[in-house]
């Protein structure tokens, strides 16, 4: 049995899952995608507008799918609140349509974001393959993305087959303090922003940048604001008068505009 979300534009599978936030999700021949949230597998399409949730009850969409593809979070009214927050956010708003933010689970995106370091999206998507096959549960369609408990076991050399390089030695710093409770990721979810970004920071590994997809891709903290080189030169040129702090509660959003339009556009950046 399928569910059917009837949203609009509200809710693009190929802006969402392309826009460089999660790892784990396959687009298919067809253009569907399939990935594998908290041990379960999901198939998911477009048909028009409507989403199709495959072989999904309605209690699994209800459980899991409805929080984590954020559907109760209105998009349509972030967006215009960041262009009247800031006019010059008009052209990055109006280049994509469709974005959103997944509550992905807080491990999963610090490991993700670990591994993503000086990487590409192909070689990334590659090593947590190999780590959730290697360490993780066998479901349907799958396997699961491995506890910290169970990689904080795990020595440098026993993840030498995922290929991960340095970064192999910060995943496994960062699950022993997830696992001892050192780094507590459930209470980043309300404790003050910057508390958090020390937090994460005193992993091994862990710098601005990947605490900040941490914070924004696994804890939903919206006023993250993840900055590379490539965004830096946005804000420099492009955007020289927006800064992460003025644009308040929902910065990561408008972060996901800005790269867009910029990656869009890199004469303009480049030409600045």
């Amino acid at each position: 049995m399928d569910y059917l979300i009837n949203i609009g534009s509200g809710f693009d599978l190929n802006n969402t899952f392309g826009c460089g936030q999660c790892f784990r999700w396959e687009e298919q021949p067809d253009g569907s995608f399939s990935g594998i949230v908290k041990g379960r597998y999901l198939h998911i399409s477009r048909r028009g507008n409507t989403v199709v949730l495959q072989n999904c009850s309605k209690e699994d969409f209800q459980a899991v799918w409805q929080d984590y593809f954020d559907l109760d979070t209105d998009y349509d009214g972030i967006r215009q609140s960041l262009i009247q927050q800031n006019h010059c956010l008009q052209c990055a708003v109006d280049s994509i349509d469709g974005i959103r933010i997944l509550r992905q689970e807080p491990w999963e995106a610090l490991c993700s974001f670990i591994i993503s370091q000086n990487n590409n999206i192909p070689r990334i998507k590659g090593i947590v393959s190999r780590l959730c096959e290697a360490f993780g549960t066998p479901v349907d369609g799958g396997y699961t993305f491995p506890s910290a408990e169970m990689l904080a076991e795990c020595s440098v050399e026993e993840l030498a087959p995922l290929r991960a390089g340095f970064r192999a030695r910060y995943l496994i710093d960062a699950a022993r303090k997830v696992a001892s409770g050192m780094v507590d990721l459930e209470k980043m979810y309300t404790l003050p922003i910057e508390d958090c970004r020390r937090e994460l920071m005193s992993i091994t590994g862990v710098g601005a940048k990947v605490a900040e997809c941490t914070l924004l891709y696994g804890l939903h903290r919206l006023e993250a604001f993840p900055i590379d080189v490539w965004m830096k030169k946005a804000l420099a040129t492009l955007f020289h008068d927006i800064t992460p702090e003025s644009l308040g509660a929902y910065a990561g959003v408008a972060q996901q505009y800005i790269f867009h339009y910029s990656r869009l556009h890199p004469e303009l950046v480049e030409a600045k």
